[in-house]
């Protein structure tokens, strides 16, 4: 069955439209009509590294996917035991299925035990860094989406630098996809490696990226103030997330150094209009498990309004499923997304003349990780884009 995105709106100066109406050169540019290869009836999966937040929520989400089976999940330290020793609230009773395909198993393994020709796409929730040499010892008919940063540079050299090692597989990272869903369908569609965007850099993409793309902010003096929920990093025992350490208060960390500066940089630049992009970015941890919200402060093009910068996101997103545009005077809330797929945006004028302030939320581990790794994997294996992935956000 080929599956085909919603279709764009045509011609006309509709809710949103832009002062140039540059509709149709938007269309070549963020396509949302895609046509894939037959969908098979039940895609078989692997999970490897379930024991993780990133690798838990996948399999979640997949509990409820009527057309994908969980047919191996895995975990170095925990392999052999059941999955609900490291995660109760993930019965096996909530993967039944009255497909006569369906056989689930929800038991960890190791990766080297997955039995391969019973699996046909790969979620790849492991650590930064260990990833690349394990997909490429993956058969090459495996559809993988990665959530790692293993695959999301570019440029090898520019991996090497952010992330203090050389690159293991830089046959592979000439092939990786990356797979910001709302951007890059066609590509994602035809893809057999696609490398997850960050947390960070979706909430932050989503709206630059339209914005930049219409020249009407500039690439200079970008300011990104975004703050995360502790799961952002990570499972692993470490000091500074204790519930001392984290409660009570918010810090700081990876000021001018964190690791998704050059993967934002990265994307922006492929659309700016006037010049390379340069960003001042600081992240904060919160004391609450999950959600994130990305500030962004920008230098608006000449001749343009806070109202342009509204009316070409609410253009772009109107037919999207999980991006929201809010009215003049709305503010996006963390609550608004928790648990969901969905991005929620808003856009006000900055007290300083000719500036504008973006708000973005999302939840960090849906959209920002698991929700949107779904989201690229049913454009691979030709599903519906938002099948599974129809949860509302949960409040209070």
């Amino acid at each position: 069955m080929a599956f085909t995105a919603r279709p764009r709106l045509g011609g006309g100066r509709g809710r949103g439209a832009t002062r140039e109406g540059d509709l149709g050169a938007r269309q070549a540019i963020f396509p949302r009509s895609v046509r894939v290869a037959a969908a098979p009836e039940q895609a078989q999966v692997a999970v490897l590294g379930a024991s993780g937040y990133t690798g838990a929520e996948i399999t979640r989400l997949l509990a409820l996917h009527p057309r994908i089976n969980v047919r191996a999940i895995t975990s170095e330290r925990s392999a052999g035991q059941p999955f609900r020793t490291t995660f109760p609230h993930l019965r096996e009773s909530f993967f039944k299925s009255e497909s006569e395909d369906a056989t689930m198993n929800l038991t960890l393994t190791k990766v080297e035990d997955v039995e391969w020709d019973q699996v046909d796409s790969v979620f790849c929730c492991l650590p930064h860094g260990t990833t690349q040499e394990i997909i490429a010892g993956l058969p090459q008919s495996k559809k993988v989406v990665d959530l790692s940063a293993d695959f999301r540079l570019k440029d090898v050299d520019v991996y090497a630098q952010w992330y203090g090692a050389a690159h293991k597989a830089p046959d592979l990272q000439r092939e990786a996809v990356y797979g910001l869903t709302e951007f890059k369908r066609q590509e994602v569609a035809s893809a057999r490696l696609v490398a997850n965007p960050g947390c960070y850099p979706t909430s932050i993409q989503l709206p630059l990226v339209p914005l930049l793309d219409a020249g009407l902010i500039l690439p200079e003096d970008i300011i990104i103030d975004a703050k995360s929920g502790v799961s952002g990093a990570g499972r692993g025992a470490k000091q500074s997330n204790l519930y001392c350490e984290i409660a009570e208060g918010m810090n700081s960390y990876g000021i001018t150094s964190h690791r998704h500066v050059p993967e934002v940089e990265q994307q922006l630049d492929e659309v700016s209009k006037s010049g390379p992009v340069q960003i001042s970015f600081t992240p904060h941890l919160m004391p609450f498990s999950r959600g994130m919200q990305s500030t962004m402060y920008v230098k608006m093009a000449a001749g343009a309004t806070v109202a342009d910068l509204r009316a070409r996101l609410a253009d772009q997103f109107q037919e999207e499923t999980f991006v929201h545009v809010l009215s003049e005077g709305e503010i996006p809330h963390t609550r608004f997304v928790r648990g969901s797929n969905h991005c929620v945006i808003g856009v006000y004028e900055d007290r300083i003349e000719g500036r504008a302030i973006v708000i973005s939320v999302i939840d960090n581990l849906v959209k920002g990780a698991s929700g949107q790794a779904l989201q690229n994997m049913n454009l691979m294996l030709g599903f519906p884009e938002d099948e599974g992935l129809m949860q509302i956000p949960m409040f209070p």
